[in-house]
């Protein structure tokens, strides 16, 4: 059987190791490549939006990844989501965005759905796919959506500390409230780790992992 190649676009470069590492725990079999472009991400935070010239690039980023000879495309980064599903219906190979695997766990695992965030960019986004991910699978669901005001800040001036603890006390908050929570971003997965069990009241969702998990199921 021939070897399968997965491409993965990223949009920043600190992403690499993380999906390297799933990808060689969860399907070792499967070549992978990595397209890195964090203007992409910078564009969208400063415009405060996806914009049309932006999602055509992603578009074009994904047309490369076929190009390139990827089986499966993956795009690990959630504020262009948009521009991932546009790309999809122009690629004749899978192309998935990082967050609807978690989404549609997310529905299955209950009604009541936290989304929590630190950039308003990823917000919207991620809730709007859980919403359609729910509709899709005929659930209905309440819907309760957190920013982390200022935690991205302190992260990218270097005050990771202050992100954790903005982010843990938003998720302990958040926890109580409601059956499941969703990660809008994957810098937000080592605070939920460092959470005590007894803060960890419901599951909380991160993108990579089962994002990868996804896949390997699909290229076995």
């Amino acid at each position: 059987m021939q070897q399968k190649t997965l491409g993965l676009i990223h949009t920043s470069a600190t992403l690499v190791p993380m999906f390297q590492q799933l990808v060689s725990e969860h399907m070792p079999q499967v070549k992978v490549f990595n397209i890195v472009d964090d203007s992409l991400i910078k564009n969208t935070i400063a415009c405060g939006e996806l914009t049309p010239t932006t999602a055509r690039r992603v578009v074009n980023y994904v047309g490369s990844a076929e190009l390139a000879g990827a089986d499966f495309i993956l795009v690990t980064c959630s504020s262009i989501g948009a521009a991932v599903e546009a790309a999809a219906e122009l690629t004749n190979v899978p192309v998935l965005r990082v967050d609807q695997p978690m989404a549609d766990q997310a529905v299955r695992t209950g009604k009541r759905i936290g989304v929590i965030a630190t950039l308003s960019t990823t917000l919207q986004p991620t809730s709007d796919l859980v919403k359609r991910r729910a509709a899709v699978a005929g659930k209905d669901i309440e819907l309760q959506a957190v920013l982390c005001e200022g935690a991205f800040d302190a992260l990218m001036s270097g005050d990771g500390a202050k992100h954790d603890e903005m982010v843990g006390k938003a998720l302990r908050e958040l926890s109580a409230k409601v059956d499941v929570i969703v990660l809008a971003q994957a810098s937000m997965a080592r605070v939920a780790d460092a959470l005590s069990p007894e803060d960890k009241k419901v599951p909380i969702l991160a993108s990579p992992g089962i994002a990868v998990q996804h896949i390997a199921s699909i290229l076995k």
